[in-house]
């Protein structure tokens, strides 16, 4: 009976190591993070009527995601949810007005108008969501009066170029089917309430993702989705400054960004992970973190560039990042 040579203790470490070895050196030439690369364009993200019970949900799969959008909050609303205004906010949205009690601003007289959103723009800055600086009609009805009554509050008028169609029942495929409509700069119309919206978020995000999209800001000035300029709410916080991602070294199970701090030495920037990815290491800032999926980072000395080391744990989108100058 021939049996099996036996393998010294040598021999075994030794072909451990070159295993171990082998391991290690494939880990650093496999693909990239999906989105390890410049946005390709933007896209505007929009959320109508909130806020409600139904925004902690929706922030939750946006920062989720990945993704940050405009919430058109109705006056009256944000003076009910005053602590969800500021969660959206918090959360890294940009907060809007869409009128007080959204009735047809057509059908009513210039003084009407007038305080419908004069109120909202009110309501809104005593909820802690800054001085809006974007409006959307209710139903996108509008004409003369009704802009010259937002521009009298410095208010960029902003309908939508894809409508999602959920106030009408749009199944979430649909809605995901609408999403992959969209093209850079161009603006979609969604609403807080709708659980079809709400269930199609993952998948719009991916959707972008393959595209090369990425979740923008809608510009005060052209009306246009553009790259995010680190801000929630465009008029809020004590200060400007500007938190810029670029790309660093990758692995198969993790990559590295870069963040860029301009405008400000004085900073404080929320970077938002999207589940269930996660933060490993950080360098050149000091770091803390409010909840598992949030860093906040403030300056250490070492000047206003640093970076993170995220393990995507199958999440290959990339967080989203909100600077304040203190």
């Amino acid at each position: 009976m021939r049996t099996r040579p036996r393998l010294s203790i040598r021999s075994l470490l030794t072909g451990l190591a070159v295993v171990a070895m082998t391991a290690a050196s494939t880990l650093t030439v496999n693909a990239a993070p999906a989105q390890a690369a410049a946005c390709n364009g933007y896209v505007g993200l929009t959320f109508d009527d909130g806020p409600s019970t139904n925004t902690p949900a929706l922030l939750n799969a946006l920062k989720q995601n990945g993704l940050r959008a405009t919430m058109f909050n109705q006056g009256q609303n944000a003076a009910a949810n005053p602590s969800q205004v500021r969660a959206q906010v918090d959360a890294g949205m940009w907060v809007a007005n869409h009128s007080y009690t959204h009735p047809h601003l057509t059908q009513l007289s210039q003084a009407q108008i007038d305080s419908e959103i004069s109120r909202t723009q009110q309501a809104i800055a005593n909820a802690g969501g800054g001085t809006p600086k974007l409006f959307r009609p209710p139903y996108g009805e509008t004409n003369s009066t009704v802009k010259s009554v937002a521009a009298k509050y410095g208010l960029t008028e902003i309908i939508w170029d894809v409508d999602s169609q959920d106030w009408n029942g749009a199944s979430t495929d649909a809605i995901v089917q609408a999403a992959a409509r969209l093209t850079d700069g161009q603006i979609m119309l969604m609403h807080d309430w709708s659980a079809n919206a709400l269930a199609a978020i993952p998948r719009i995000a991916q959707g972008l993702a393959s595209r090369g999209l990425c979740a923008g800001m809608i510009s005060p000035g052209t009306g246009r989705a553009v790259a995010p300029d680190g801000g929630g709410t465009g008029g809020g916080g004590t200060g400007s400054c500007t938190a810029t991602l670029s790309a660093g070294q990758q692995w198969s199970d993790r990559y590295n960004l870069n963040v860029s701090v301009s405008g400000s030495s004085n900073w404080t920037v929320t970077m938002n992970v999207p589940s269930p990815a996660k933060i490993l290491s950080t360098w050149n800032i000091s770091a803390s973190y409010p909840s598992a999926q949030v860093l906040t980072a403030k300056p250490n000395g070492s000047g206003n560039n640093w970076g993170v080391t995220i393990q995507h744990n199958g999440n290959r989108a990339w967080p989203t990042v909100s600077c304040t100058a203190t």
